[in-house]
């Protein structure tokens, strides 16, 4: 008898009819194994079978001990080549530390979380570029962003203003979302808003080498007014102690305090950090080299 696997019981009985072209009725089946689709591809099963002529099954049975077709040609002589040749390569000897050099020496450097948090979070008043540089100019790239802007957010199904764009500084463009539901755009606890300011500050950023100062339905200006409240302690606990730093906080309120305190205190260190919950706060400290923070 010859063995026959396949992933169902038509494929498996399509390869019997092929093999002894014959009819199905004319073949002596016995099934060693009902197919199972399993969950994931966990605990899955082919269809297995034996089959033979009804009339004479003593033809095949020295080939049923060592054949199984497979629903995949395979040339067994290709195969046991490439396994030769795999072998002779693996046991050859080769130079482990000019291979890796090689290898290594010119992937690009990738950054760490923290410094690409940094990057988004980074302004004007740090101590990188201290002036970008506006190749265009200021009308042509309102009007240009003004008119994209515009026509991405056209067919979405919120009813929205025209969205407005204008420079709120040299170096920051101020794009503002107004209408019946944009406030719809900011989402439950500003998800939608963090997103979209996201989405936008990678164009602004990448196109124009720009900041970006998003507005939604007043939602930033609340924000503001709000965490400005909260600094107001803050900012009077680091005057008497030399240093503080504040509750943890989310999204775009560590952006609105970063900036203030770095206002407030030009002469001190003043960054974000993570703590060991992944939540982020601004530290305020006697200005010293970054790294003698990175704990």
């Amino acid at each position: 008898m010859i063995q026959f696997e396949a992933d169902c019981l038509e494929k498996v009985y399509e390869l019997a009819k092929k093999e002894f072209n014959c009819s199905i009725t004319e073949l002596n089946i016995e099934i060693l194994q009902q197919p199972k689709k399993g969950f994931l591809g966990i605990g899955k099963k082919s269809a297995i079978i034996k089959v033979c002529y009804k009339d004479n099954c003593t033809v095949y049975e020295q080939k049923s001990e060592e054949k199984i077709v497979q629903t995949k040609n395979i040339n067994i002589q290709e195969v046991s080549v490439k396994i030769s040749e795999s072998s002779w390569e693996l046991n050859e000897e080769k130079p482990k530390k000019e291979f890796s050099e090689e290898l290594y020496k010119n992937d690009p450097k990738i950054e760490s979380k923290e410094e690409i948090f940094g990057k988004f979070y980074e302004e004007e008043s740090s101590n990188c570029n201290s002036k970008i540089v506006i190749k265009k100019d200021k009308k042509d790239i309102v009007e240009e962003v003004k008119k994209d802007i515009n026509i991405l957010f056209a067919d979405i199904c919120f009813e929205l203003d025209e969205i407005q764009v204008d420079f709120y500084d040299d170096e920051t463009l101020y794009i503002e979302f107004t209408g019946t539901d944009a406030a719809l755009l900011i989402g439950k606890e500003g998800y939608r808003y963090k997103a979209l300011s996201y989405v936008l500050f990678n164009w602004i950023n990448d196109k124009y080498n720009l900041m970006l100062r998003l507005e939604v339905a007043e939602f930033l200006k609340n924000q503001e007014e709000s965490i400005h409240t909260y600094l107001v302690p803050v900012i009077e606990m680091v005057k008497q102690q030399g240093s503080y730093k504040t509750k943890p906080l989310d999204g775009i309120l560590v952006h609105i305090a970063l900036k203030r305190l770095r206002e407030e205190f030009p002469n001190k260190y003043v960054a974000v950090k993570t703590n060991i919950k992944g939540e982020k706060y601004v530290l305020v400290n006697e200005y010293r080299s970054k790294e003698d923070y990175n704990y």
